[in-house]
């Protein structure tokens, strides 16, 4: 199981799965998960994509399999997840790679391409807000004053169990479907998610958006989505100079898991064609 092991910082567990040609050194893509999930949360991503890239899955600090043992309150932040990124490449050799984020890791995405240019190749958001709505702030808190205040009564799993009703998965989705995510979210350390959830609230990355020289995707759901709005790609539209914007036909925010082959695919193309590489066999 790989760690990178830093001193003094969390060690990071992360997936790197390679079935491409040896010799054809392909380049690398990082799938970044958002708030309350793990690396398990692209498995369904990774045979569209291994064939042809190497594919890197980080979980966060304090998530997944990386580690917990750090002062939350001052060690969740935009510096410490982008040196996140930047040692985990440099460990990797890799010197660039394509960034795939969904939902808030999309949102960290934004930053890390307009701080980091060099270490960017494209950059892929689903699903992603430009900054957290006031609406979003407030979901969920099943009648307490506030989402710390829900987490912490509710538990990891109770809040998000709430949380996801109606906003993140379509109606008719499978039962078990809906249950493994519960039990995977569930896992979440609820005082890491708090502070999480202090950090993403206040991230506005409109800031970064001209800073961004990398080509961009990005996929959000149908107009109407409750959490992802027009604000958001009106945002990216405005600012961003070399944008690719895809709607899909739902309005769940969890793209990425409710429709993994056609976003994957989307993604895929998207980037091979930046590279010139042919994502086709005969």
């Amino acid at each position: 199981m790989p760690f990178l092991e830093r001193a003094g910082q969390p060690r990071l567990h992360y997936e790197f799965d390679d079935f491409t040609d040896p010799w054809k050194k392909a380049p690398c893509i990082m799938l970044q998960h958002g708030y309350a999930r793990s690396t398990k949360f692209w498995r369904a991503w990774v045979p569209y994509l291994s064939r042809f890239y190497r594919v890197l899955r980080l979980d966060l600090r304090g998530l997944g399999q990386s580690s917990k043992d750090f002062e939350h309150a001052n060690e969740i932040n935009l510096s410490a997840y982008l040196k996140d990124f930047t040692d985990l490449l440099d460990h990797l050799g890799i010197e660039s790679a394509h960034y795939c984020g969904e939902s808030s890791a999309g949102t960290l995405g934004m930053a890390f391409a307009g701080e980091c240019p060099q270490r960017v190749r494209t950059l892929s958001i689903i699903s992603s807000p430009v900054a957290m709505s006031e609406e979003d702030k407030v979901s969920a808190l099943a009648g307490h004053p506030d989402r710390i205040t829900a987490l912490r009564k509710m538990g990891s799993r109770g809040w998000l169990e709430a949380s996801n009703a109606g906003r993140r998965f379509p109606a008719d989705t499978d039962p078990d479907f809906l249950n493994w995510t519960l039990d995977e979210m569930g896992k979440s350390d609820a005082e890491v998610l708090v502070s999480m959830f202090r950090f993403v609230s206040t991230v506005d990355a409109a800031p970064y958006l001209p800073k961004i020289t990398a080509p961009v995707l990005a996929i959000y759901p149908a107009a109407g989505a409750v959490i992802t709005k027009d604000e958001h790609t009106d945002l990216l539209r405005d600012k961003v100079r070399n944008l690719t914007l895809v709607r899909m036909p739902l309005k769940a925010h969890s793209l990425q898991l409710v429709a993994p082959a056609t976003c994957a695919q989307q993604v895929l193309y998207f980037i091979a064609r930046h590279d010139g590489i042919v994502c086709r066999e005969a």
